[in-house]
Order: structure tokens, then C-alpha cells, then sequence
């Protein structure tokens, strides 16, 4: 399938046709939440930008045939220190529980009212330890990992000098990186750029059985196993902050092309801008420091709550890879452009093309809103259709209008239901109801299996 969708390429540095690996599987990872604290304002453009990206794939190749991958982090050193604080009277296991689960519910329920989809999968670091294990012993067989000597003996650390290309991504040459700031100085290593595969817990630390001692891995090795998990060794689009280019997603390059034998993980990577707070960036020692649920739920921000709706416009006024200022009088603009919105509607009906044409320039979303409200005095229909594509109708109404992806949606829920995951089944749940669709659990009266019914609700 040959489309007009363009899309810039941090590891090209030009904005290029895109073109998938196979037209009935896109696939996208995305650097998902680490499970330890609230979402901040940051953290919710990544995850709105993706969604707008996600729901046009699904537009251009069929929504069956996009498969998007969003993790979570939840075996981490921050979430072990928010543990041990919040909840000191437990056992650390079992408050790590209470940080990740709390933690992760609110993220879900953030990021469903600003109107974004749940992902195709949404593996979770923990799941998939056996995994990171066994990749970190194909490096080290390769010759790419190497176990420290000495007092950090059970280290596992990747050789980042027995990767010709590393850098490619960044532009960062591994001769230039000095130690300092961004490169700690450990004597362990062989080049002060090498980075931690796994690392050894103490007795009060999570930790799994592996050839090198009782540990957890590195943050980089876990998406490198989970998008490989369920996208395969290369895959269309690797997504997230800018932030993210060095070191995290410069190393994830090189654990996986090395543990594969790729020349590549991903064909494009994207990435978004930096969010300042009223012109300044963004820190609890500035005291601007915002929340998602703090803008969704509080006065924090202009003496008042705000609509998800509105927090998602405000988030695409500005093109995904400028900085942004999220701001009062920029929440104030997307409101009070919302109410002058005609009531949207049901009705199936074509995204009209200045739309899609604006969203196919690499996600042009400020051209694509001019060109939505140059609709809003047109056809209910049409208007609520590219509407829809951007992801910008009020939750309640930004339906899934194919009911058959409802259905495919219930139908996955089941299965989960069967296989007692009952968090991930009540978290379809709670979205689904978020976007005005209600689901009731049952049984068969003749068969006594379960069953669940939908309708929408208004």
C-alpha cells in the first residue's frame, strides 16, 4: 500500500514516506509510564501525541491491522524508594505492589479522560524478566555484555565499544563521551559509556534469580525484550520524548540490533518536544509542577479544573516536535474554541481530506485543527468524523464507531476474564465507559458461559 503519510525520522534527521514493513501488521512501540508517581503534564504529550498517530494508522491500513505497544515500568529504583516510604509498616514487596498498582490505575484513568485508546498491548518490565535474562546471555555469548570483576561482581554490563554504530541515533561518537555528568566514572567498566544490562539486589531490594546472583535489570534491556516480545526483532515506529533519545533509546538500539544480528530495531524513530509550565520548565523547586489529574481535577491551574477535551486541544495546538508552552491562557483558547463546536454525532461519514492531508505531514495537528474548525458550520457528520481522528471529541462521545472494534474489544476482555486477569479486563472496562460505552457482565442462560453485552450510553 503506497500512502501520502510523511513523518520525520530522528535517526535520519528528514522527514520521510513512510512505508511498513507489512501493510497488515503496523507496528509502533512507545516508551510507556514508570509506575512510581502521578503523570505530569510532560508525560501526557507523548501519550496524546501517540494516540493521534495510532488512530490515523488505523484510518490509512484498517484498524485490525495496526498493532500499537505501550509498556509499563515497574521494577525500578524510584519505585522501590516511593515504596519504602509511603508504605514503611509493609513488607517491601507487597508496598512495591501497592505503589505500581496504585500508580498505574491513575495513569489509565488520566490518560482515557484526555480521550486516548488503551494500546494493543500494554506488557508490564515484570512479566518479561525471564526474557531480559535470556537476551543479556545472548549479548554476553556474542561478545557484546561482559559480567564486572571485583566488588561489582553480578554486574552485567553492555560493551558499548563492540558496536561500530553506536551513536547513530543521538549523533553522540563513543570517543567524545567524557565522564561527567551524563557518564558516570566506574572503574568497573571498560569505557565509561558501557551501561547496566542487570544489577545485583540486596536483601531489601526486588530482585529475580538469574546465572549472575539474585537481581533486576537495567531499565533500557525491558523494552528491548518487550517490543521484541510482541513486535518482532524489527518493527515500523519507535516513539517517545525527546528526552529519550540518550541514553535510553540509544541503547535499546544496541542491546537489540546486537542480541538479533539487525541492522536496525525500528525504521522510524519519533520523537516529541519538551513541555514548559507558563514559560518556564517544569520542577517541583519552581513549584509548577503539574499532574495530569491535578489540571483534570484541581484549582492548580487557573483556580479551576479542566476537561480532558480541553487538556488534549491545548496539547495539539502545537506540532508534536516544537516545544510547548502549556499554559492558563492556553487551556482558556482550547476551551473556548470547544464551545463553539457543533454537538457531535454518531454517524459514519469520510474525515474530510485537508484534515487527513495536514495529519499525514508528519502529524501537522495545528493544521489539522484550523482545518476542523473550518468544518464546524458543515454536515455534524463530517465534522464529528475528522473530529474523531484527532481524538478530540469529548470522551462520552469520542466513540469507536466501527462496532465491530467494540466487539473485537469485549471480545479480548473475555479472554482476560478467563485467564483471571482481572485488572487488565476491569481497565478495559473503566476506558470503554470513559468513552460513553458501558459493558454488562452475564452468563448464557442456556450454556452458563459468560457473556458481556454494550451499549452506548448518553
Amino acid at each position: 500500500m503506497t500512502v501520502s503519510l510523511q513523518l520525520y525520522n530522528t535517526l535520519t534527521r528528514t522527514k520521510e514516506p513512510f512505508k511498513a514493513i507489512d501493510d497488515t501488521n503496523v507496528r509502533m512501540y512507545v516508551c510507556g509510564p514508570t509506575v512510581y508517581d502521578f503523570a505530569h503534564i510532560g508525560n501526557a504529550r507523548p501519550v496524546v501525541v501517540f494516540d493521534v498517530l495510532f488512530r490515523l494508522l488505523r484510518h490509512i491500513y484498517g484498524a485490525e491491522h495496526v498493532t500499537y505497544v505501550r509498556n509499563i515500568t515497574d521494577v525500578d529504583d524510584k519505585i522501590n524508594a516511593r515504596a519504602k516510604r509511603d508504605y514503611p509498616d509493609l513488607a517491601l514487596n507487597a508496598a512495591i505492589a501497592n505503589v505500581t498498582a496504585k500508580t498505574a490505575d491513575q495513569f489509565h484513568a488520566d490518560v482515557a479522560a484526555l480521550g486516548c485508546m488503551p494500546p494493543t498491548h500494554e506488557p508490564r518490565a515484570t512479566a518479561h524478566i525471564a526474557g531480559m535474562v535470556q537476551m543479556i546471555e545472548g549479548l554476553i555469548a556474542k561478545g557484546h555484555a561482559y559480567e564486572a570483576a571485583g566488588d561489582q561482581g553480578g554486574e552485567v554490563l553492555f560493551d558499548t565499544q563492540s558496536m561500530p554504530a553506536y551513536g547513530a541515533l543521538s549523533k553522540r561518537k563513543l570517543d567524545e563521551q567524557q565522564a561527567g555528568a551524563r557518564v558516570a566514572v566506574d572503574a568497573h567498566k571498560k569505557h565509561p559509556g558501557d551501561f547496566v544490562l542487570w544489577k545485583l539486589s540486596s536483601a531489601d531490594e526486588p530482585g529475580w534469580d538469574s546465572p549472575w546472583g539474585r537481581g533486576r535489570p537495567g531499565w533500557h534491556i525491558e523494552c528491548s525484550v518487550m517490543s521484541a516480545h510482541h513486535l518482532g526483532t524489527t518493527f515500523d515506529i519507535h516513539g517517545g520524548g525527546l528526552d529519550l533519545i540518550f541514553p535510553h533509546h540509544e541503547n535499546e538500539i544496541a542491546q537489540s540490533c546486537c542480541a538479533h544480528g539487525t541492522d536496525r530495531m525500528a525504521n522510524v524513530w519519533m520523537h516529541n518536544g519538551f513541555v514548559q509550565v507558563e514559560g518556564r520548565k517544569m520542577s517541583k523547586s519552581e513549584g509548577n509542577f503539574v499532574t495530569i489529574h491535578d489540571v483534570l481535577h484541581t484549582d492548580k491551574v487557573g483556580g479551576r479544573s479542566w476537561p480532558g477535551e480541553v487538556v488534549r486541544l491545548a496539547l495539539l495546538m502545537t506540532h508534536y516536535r516544537e516545544p510547548i508552552d502549556f499554559s492558563l491562557k492556553r487551556l482558556e483558547e482550547a476551551s473556548n474554541l470547544i464551545a463553539k463546536w457543533p454537538e457531535l454525532v454518531d454517524a459514519q461519514a469520510e474525515c474530510p481530506s485537508e484534515v487527513l492531508d495536514a495529519l499525514h505531514d508528519d502529524l501537522n495537528t495545528p493544521a489539522a485543527l484550523q482545518a476542523l474548525q473550518r468544518h464546524a458550520g458543515s454536515d455534524p457528520a463530517v465534522f464529528s468524523a475528522a473530529a474523531s481522528v484527532l481524538g478530540v471529541a469529548p470522551p462520552k462521545l469520542a466513540l469507536l464507531v466501527d462496532a465491530g472494534d467494540v466487539d473485537a474489544i469485549v471480545a479480548n476482555r473475555l479472554a482476560l476474564i478467563a485467564e483471571k486477569n482481572w485488572a487488565e479486563a476491569d481497565r478495559i472496562r473503566d476506558d470503554l465507559l470513559s468513552k460513553g460505552i458501558q459493558l454488562k457482565d452475564g452468563k448464557d442462560p442456556e450454556t452458563g458461559e459468560r457473556v458481556t453485552t454494550w451499549e452506548v450510553k448518553r
